[in-house]
C-alpha cells in the first residue's frame, strides 16, 4: 500500500505542476501561443486547454474531489495527450518530440492505476 501511495502522488504531483503548474504560468506567452499557431489551431484553443489543463490537474491533487470528477479528468487528459502526439506528429513528422506526450501518458496511466489500488473498495 505504502509503494501504491508512492507512486500515485509522486506521478500525480508531476502531472500537476506540468499540466496545471507550467501552462497556468506560460500559457500567455508568445512562444506558447506560436506552439499552438504552429500546429495549426486558433489562439482561443490555446486559452481553453489552458483552463481545462488547470482544473483537471486540480481535480486529480485535491483529495476531496469526486470519483468521477476525476474519472472525467484522467479522461480528458489522455484525450489530451493522445492529440498532442497526433497533432505533433501530422505537423512536425515523427521526431525525438513525440516523446514527451507519450511520457506523460505514461506517468498518467501510473497514477491512473494507482489511485484505483488505493481507492479499491476490497
Amino acid at each position: 500500500m505504502k509503494k501504491s501511495k508512492i507512486i500515485f502522488w509522486s506521478t500525480t504531483i508531476l502531472i500537476f505542476l506540468f499540466e496545471g503548474v507550467m501552462p497556468a504560468l506560460t500559457s500567455q506567452t508568445e512562444l506558447a501561443k506560436e506552439g499552438i499557431r504552429h500546429l495549426g489551431y486558433p489562439d482561443y484553443f490555446g486559452v481553453m486547454l489552458t483552463v481545462f489543463k488547470v482544473l483537471g490537474s486540480l481535480a486529480l491533487i485535491i483529495p476531496a474531489v469526486p470519483k468521477r470528477v476525476k474519472e472525467w479528468a484522467y479522461a480528458g487528459f489522455a484525450i489530451d495527450f493522445i492529440a498532442a502526439f497526433v497533432s505533433t506528429a501530422v505537423v512536425d513528422g515523427f521526431g525525438p518530440v513525440l516523446l514527451l506526450p507519450v511520457f506523460f501518458m505514461v506517468v498518467l496511466v501510473l497514477s491512473y492505476i494507482h489511485y484505483h489500488k488505493l481507492n479499491s473498495d476490497i
